[in-house]
């Protein structure tokens, strides 16, 4: 694995046409492995700070209650995957907010998950605003399809929660739609945007109204936050490339060879909680980093060990439900011994 943190000169590296953070990749390993090696540790370390310790004396829903946006007739596994996954994690109650259809078959998977079928309703933004008092964390995106009903009942969940300040992880149709109306999260620091490469080069061009580089993936990423108004991106790939406009941290935890479906879903319901953490906790417990970029440095590690120690056991036949019964065994090796 490989942290990599940017700070200072950044955008006049990219004025001047270097790729910032590739030359500040090789000078540490270059010149300071061990540093970088200390990095990587402090960084883990930063993750473990936020993480709320485990008590008798709390009451359920103080740990993290999480709300996903998400589930149309055709797609019902992304949400439930997301939600389950924020509870395997340690969230005490895990919301689902879908389309009518959805809400019988996200219910039979599982009886843990708490399903509001409001997302097609003509009154669907009032509905979701009357939860919103009670969530900690939105998770847009999972299994929400390009109807225009719902896409347009989404830019008025996303409006309602930006005004009370709540946190928002946007995934898959959720980033489709961000793409179209980029000013949706303009400029939002609580938005965490999880997009994979295909959905980062369309996002990259609608804002920035240029083709990505993809000589300098680290830094596209940075600039992206920045024309954005420095919201947290992960570029989700072989490497997770996360930035907050200011600083660049890279995940390298080595994860498996299977690519199933299903996997950003369990990494973008995982994060919802830990970006609830990392802004309770706040930057005091982050040694000054943006708590933001902490979390979602703690989602990606743990889907990237959750899916190796999955891989280990089914191989070829891995699917993102073997993953997200490791996620506990992969929670405690990284964070808690």
């Amino acid at each position: 694995m490989v942290v990599l943190a940017c700070v200072g000169g950044l955008a006049a590296r990219a004025a001047l046409g270097f790729p910032a953070c590739r030359l500040v990749l090789e000078r540490a390993f270059s010149l300071h492995k061990a540093h970088s090696i200390k990095v990587m540790e402090n960084t883990f370390q930063l993750v473990r700070n936020i993480i709320p310790p485990l008590t008798t004396k709390k009451y359920k829903g103080q740990d993290g209650r999480i709300g996903v946006v998400g589930g149309c007739q055709e797609y019902t596994g992304a949400p439930y995957f997301a939600a389950i996954s924020a509870l395997k994690v340690g969230a005490d109650l895990s919301h689902v907010f879908c389309a009518k259809e959805a809400a019988p078959v996200i219910k039979s998977y599982s009886p843990e998950l708490i399903v509001h079928p409001v997302l097609d309703s003509p009154h669907a933004v009032r509905d979701v605003e009357a939860w919103l008092p009670r969530l900690h964390a939105l998770v847009v995106g999972p299994g929400l399809g390009r109807d225009d009903v719902l896409l347009e009942n989404v830019k008025g969940i996303l409006e309602a929660s930006k005004a009370r300040g709540i946190p928002v992880v946007i995934d898959a149709d959720g980033l489709w739609l961000i793409a179209q109306q980029p000013s949706l999260i303009q400029g939002y620091r609580k938005a965490v945007l999880t997009p994979n490469y295909v959905e980062f080069c369309r996002l990259y061009e609608a804002v920035l109204r240029d083709p990505m580089d993809s000589r300098d993936p680290d830094g596209a990423v940075l600039r992206l936050s920045q024309a954005l108004g420095n919201l947290t991106i992960i570029q989700k790939g072989e490497r997770d490339v996360i930035s907050d406009g200011d600083q660049v941290l890279v995940c390298s935890q080595e994860g498996s060879r299977r690519r199933c479906g299903g996997q950003g879903d369990l990494l973008s319901g995982s994060l919802g909680v830990l970006v609830h953490w990392a802004l309770l906790a706040g930057s005091e417990k982050t040694d000054g980093v943006n708590p933001l970029l902490v979390a979602a440095f703690g989602a990606c590690a743990l889907t990237r060990q959750s899916s190796s120690q999955a891989f280990q056991k089914y191989g070829r036949s891995m699917t993102t439900t073997d993953m997200i019964a490791e996620v506990g065994a992969a929670f405690r090796k990284l964070f808690e011994t």
